[in-house]
């Protein structure tokens, strides 16, 4: 039987703390027949989360969705710190008596998990942990050598769950719809999902992030030459900067594109922490990045999902003028203004 994916959002279905679940169904590949949210039983997840692509039907539980079809139960909820709850490992039991499997990304690994250990062998179902590294990481060749005849994109932000992921995903279709050999790299746990390879770097030894970002970037080069590598994090981040860090000098990436999320003035964890002027967040990125390798940020990834139509392309606007670069939603308008100046940025490099 093919997977039949179950989404687990409980309570979070229109938070941007579901974003592994927003990027499955917006990115992902494979089937989906509901999100599992009690709070919005009866919408469909296009109501609640625009964007989507696709639109499937809310329920309230795990019971319902395996009436569905469901044959895997996905945690779509990336929290803050990454840890399973009780209520969670409860409703992951429920789906195994179902006979669904379960796949999660959280930092709590559930091949650790006691509790879900015995209930998978009970049930003759499967557990995949997304997050998991492999082994064999270590630091950086000395030579800071890197496969030849690529050029790398780094999606950075002013904070985390903005969208540098989507961004990342949305100019790797556009390279490709234009004959490019585009190649997304994922480097978290929704990426992972959505693309079926990857390496979630903030699940990674510290010494070891900035070399599990140089073998991603040696994997990518086998698959195409224009590598679109997925953002972590945020350098403005108090709790998640070093894994951000560690990504620019290990991926080495040729231009940086910024993402922002229109209107957001201070960071959403630590709130007495404001964000810059953009200009001084661009001179924040590419100060950092040229310890190892220069590369300037070509392009504003602005999202405006909190905004109308018209209060957006005013925010396009005002943000481009403010930062001198080309500004756009890839998201709500599509790629192809912030891939021209990548190509421009590009082309300058030869």
């Amino acid at each position: 039987m093919s997977e039949q994916l179950a989404v687990l959002a409980e309570g979070f279905w229109a938070e941007s703390d579901a974003k592994t679940g927003h990027g499955v169904l917006r990115f992902g590949s494979r089937d989906i027949v509901c999100v599992v949210d009690s709070t919005q039983n009866g919408r469909t997840s296009a109501e609640v989360v625009p964007f989507a692509r696709r639109d499937v039907p809310i329920v309230a539980d795990v019971d319902a969705a395996r009436a569905l079809g469901a044959t895997v139960a996905l945690i779509g909820v990336a929290p803050a710190g990454g840890q399973l709850t009780n209520t969670w490992r409860d409703q992951l039991v429920r789906a195994m008596q179902l006979g669904m499997s379960v796949e999660a990304g959280l930092h709590t690994l559930l091949a650790d998990d006691p509790v879900l250990v015995a209930a998978a062998h009970e049930y003759g179902v499967e557990l995949k942990d997304l997050r998991e590294s492999p082994k064999g990481l270590t630091i950086p060749r000395l030579d800071l050598s890197r496969p030849t005849g690529i050029r790398v994109v780094h999606t950075v932000g002013t904070d985390c769950a903005i969208g540098k992921m989507s961004t990342a995903l949305e100019l790797t279709n556009g390279a490709c719809a234009r004959g490019c050999k585009g190649v997304f790299v994922a480097t978290g746990q929704t990426g992972i999902a959505i693309s079926g390879w990857g390496i979630a770097v903030d699940h990674v030894i510290s010494d070891y992030v900035n070399g599990a970002a140089e073998a991603l970037i040696d994997e990518g080069a086998t698959h195409g030459d224009l590598l679109f590598l997925e953002g972590q994090g945020s350098l403005l981040h108090p709790g998640y900067s070093a894994v951000t860090m560690g990504l620019l000098h290990g991926s080495q990436p040729d231009v940086l594109i910024l993402q922002h999320l229109a209107g957001q003035t201070h960071n959403d964890d630590y709130r007495s922490r404001p964000i810059p002027p953009l200009p001084e967040v661009i001179e924040i990125y590419e100060r950092a990045t040229a310890a190892v390798r220069p590369a300037r940020v070509a392009a504003i990834a602005l999202n405006t999902k909190h905004l109308d139509d018209t209060s957006a392309q005013q925010a396009i606007v005002d943000t481009a003028a403010l930062t001198g670069l080309v500004t756009d939603d890839v998201v709500r308008n599509g790629p192809d203004r912030v891939l021209d100046a990548l190509f421009t940025a590009i082309d300058q490099l030869q």
